[in-house]
C-alpha cells in the first residue's frame, strides 16, 4: 500500500511521540450488524455505493500488542487455524501502514483472540484493522489525528473508519463517509438484545457483490427510497424493525437457500425482525429482551445443526473506551 497521506497529529506540531517499550496492550474490537444495507450502483473504480446503518455490537475479538525484542520484525499469532498469520491478514496490513507512515521501526507481536467468524458479515478483519491503527496510536503515545487514522483506514478496508469509533453510525459513499446518530435514535439501538447465527459455511464479500453486479440494474435500490426509509427512522416515523433491509440478499439468497428458509420461519412462528447482515452467511434477529432467545436458539440448531454459531449479544455496545496497559478488555456475551 502507497497511498500519500496527510499527516496531523493529536498536538498539531507534527512530531511523533514515545513508545513505553515494556507496554502491553489490549483492545476489544466488535463485530457489526448492517441494520439497513442498500447497495445503490457500481462506480467506476469497481467499488460499489451504499447507505447502511450499522451498529456494533458486544461481541467482539480482543487484540494484544506488544513491542518484540528485535527492532522491525512483526509476528501475529493466533489459535484459530482458519485465521491467517501472514501478511494477508489485516493487522498485519494495518501494522505494515502504520510503521511506514510513522518511521518507526519497533518490532511488534500481536495477539489475536479470535470470536468474530470468518466470512460471517460481521466485520471481524476490518475491526481487527482498526483496532490495530488505535493500539499503536496509543502504544506510540497518539502520534497521528484521527484525520490521519481514517485515512489509512479507508485505504484497508471501506468499513475500516466506521470501527475506528465503536459506535452507530450512517455509512455512505463506499462506506468511508460516515453520519453520526442522533442521541435519541442511539439510545434506541444502544443495549438492544440481538441474536446472531451462522451456518457451517461462510460467504465471500467479493462473490456476494459481483453477483448482485450481474443482475443490475434491478438488483440496486434507488437511492432516494433508501434515504426515505433512512430517514422515517432517523426522525422517529417508524421504528427499527421496520428499517431492516438487505438487497445483497438477492442473490445470496438464490444460491443459498438454507439462509432464506430460515428466516421464514423465524418471522411466521416466532415473529421477530430478522435479515441477513451485510455479505452473509451471518444473519440476525431482534430480540424485545435476552429471555426471548431459547425458542429462537432451538430453531436455529434444529434448522442449521448443533454446530451452527449463535450468539446472543447486545446492540451499540462496541465502544473502544477500555484500551489500557495491561488492562483486560470485556468479553463479547456467549
Amino acid at each position: 500500500m502507497t497511498g500519500n497521506f496527510s499527516i496531523e497529529t493529536e498536538n498539531g506540531l507534527g512530531n511523533v511521540g514515545s513508545v513505553n517499550f515494556s507496554s502491553t496492550m489490549r483492545m476489544f474490537c466488535p463485530a457489526k450488524v448492517n441494520l439497513l444495507l442498500a447497495v445503490t450502483g457500481r462506480r467506476a473504480d469497481g467499488f460499489h455505493e451504499l447507505i447502511s446503518l450499522v451498529a456494533p455490537v458486544s461481541l467482539g475479538d480482543d487484540l494484544i500488542v506488544s513491542v518484540a525484542a528485535r527492532p522491525g520484525t512483526l509476528e501475529l499469532v493466533c489459535e484459530d487455524d482458519q485465521i491467517p498469520l501472514d501478511e494477508s491478514n489485516l493487522v498485519m496490513c494495518a501494522a505494515r501502514e502504520f510503521l511506514r507512515i510513522s518511521g518507526y521501526k519497533e518490532g511488534l507481536r500481536f495477539e489475536l483472540v479470535k470470536r468474530i467468524p470468518v466470512e460471517a458479515g460481521l466485520g471481524g478483519g476490518s475491526s481487527d484493522a482498526a483496532g490495530t491503527l488505535l493500539l499503536l496510536n496509543a502504544l506510540f503515545d497518539h502520534p497521528f489525528s484521527m484525520a490521519t487514522l481514517d485515512e489509512i483506514a479507508a485505504q484497508l478496508g471501506s468499513d475500516c473508519p466506521f470501527f475506528l469509533r465503536g459506535e452507530p453510525r450512517i455509512m455512505r459513499g463506499r462506506g468511508e463517509t460516515l453520519e453520526a446518530v442522533s442521541s435519541a435514535r442511539k439510545r434506541e439501538l444502544t443495549g438492544r438484545w440481538v441474536a446472531l447465527f451462522k451456518p457451517m459455511f461462510g460467504i465471500n464479500t467479493a462473490w456476494a457483490y459481483n453477483q448482485l453486479a450481474g443482475t443490475r440494474p434491478t438488483a440496486y435500490v434507488d437511492p432516494g427510497e433508501a434515504e426515505d426509509r433512512l430517514t422515517a427512522w432517523k426522525t422517529g416515523r417508524s421504528g427499527l424493525e421496520a428499517l431492516l433491509f438487505n438487497n445483497l440478499e438477492t442473490p445470496v439468497f438464490k444460491k443459498y437457500v438454507a439462509l432464506p428458509a430460515l428466516l421464514q420461519q423465524i418471522r411466521e412462528e416466532l415473529h421477530l425482525p430478522c435479515a441477513m447482515s451485510g455479505s452473509g452467511s451471518t444473519c440476525f434477529a431482534l430480540l424485545p429482551d435476552f429471555n426471548k432467545g431459547a425458542d429462537l436458539a432451538d430453531l436455529v440448531k434444529r434448522s442449521w445443526g448443533e454446530n451452527s454459531f449463535l450468539r446472543f449479544c447486545q446492540l451499540g455496545m462496541g465502544e473502544r473506551s477500555d484500551l489500557s496497559l495491561g488492562k483486560e478488555a470485556p468479553k463479547g456475551a456467549n
